[in-house]
């Protein structure tokens, strides 16, 4: 069994299936807290540095979207929403908020066990910039390289080639795509941002032309997928 130091912070409003995600949890060797309302989540979380949030979308006191918002103002603690609301799902993606994961209710108390032990090994896996694997980022030259040889990219292909592949198997909208790539507010059309990752792609695949590493999850945005 593995076991994480820190606690899992619960967020929701029904005891009975709070008290049932709390007992999971902990005879699956993790440490566990419980809040059912919206407004002492930010503090608390301030106060004692979770190692992960796991929130429900709808709360009284304050919105799910706006605890997530203002958690990621400050910190990158790994978030699972949750939510009854199946049409929700679209905005909590598509507004990419900065949550790692999320989970439809009703759902197994194991699937939840199980998908913050996959987001904790995720977040605990230290990021480099030349991992092992094909794909080895040259920031200062704007290039990749690979065994079969080496590309150049231009600084916007790089800039969210960087940005996908630091956060294998995470959605990232092209909103929010939008937002790390052009800092200074310029307005920018979707369809520049599918005509980058088109040209990234073609690239891309003279390096490794049995992969595609970048894949398109139809209405959301892109993912990176690490080789396996």
């Amino acid at each position: 069994m593995e076991q994480y130091s820190g606690t899992v912070l619960v967020v929701e409003d029904e005891e009975k299936l709070a008290r049932i995600l709390l007992d999971y949890l902990e005879r699956a060797g993790f440490v566990a807290h419980w809040l059912g309302d919206g407004r002492e989540v930010v503090s608390w979380v301030q106060q004692h540095a979770p190692v992960l949030v796991l929130l429900d979308l709808m709360l009284p006191g304050r919105d799910g979207m706006d605890i997530c918002r203002e958690i990621r103002s400050f910190s990158q603690v790994p978030i699972i929403m949750t939510t009854a609301r199946v049409e929700e799902i679209d905005r909590v993606l598509g507004l990419e908020l900065g949550a790692d994961d999320y989970i439809c209710k009703p759902y197994s108390p194991r699937e939840v066990v199980a998908r913050v032990s996959a987001v904790l090994r995720r977040s605990a896996t230290p990021v480099q910039d030349t991992p092992e694997g094909p794909l080895r980022l040259d920031e200062a030259r704007l290039r990749v390289s690979s065994p079969v040889g080496e590309i150049e990219l231009t600084s916007v292909e790089f800039a969210l080639l960087q940005t996908l592949y630091h956060a294998p198997g995470r959605i990232f909208s092209r909103d929010a795509l939008m937002d790390r790539i052009y800092r200074d507010e310029r307005i920018v059309s979707h369809r520049t941002i599918d005509s980058h990752i088109k040209k990234l792609r073609r690239k891309l695949a003279t390096l490794t032309p049995d992969e595609d590493h970048i894949h398109s999850v139809y209405g959301v945005g892109y993912r990176y997928e690490a080789p396996h």
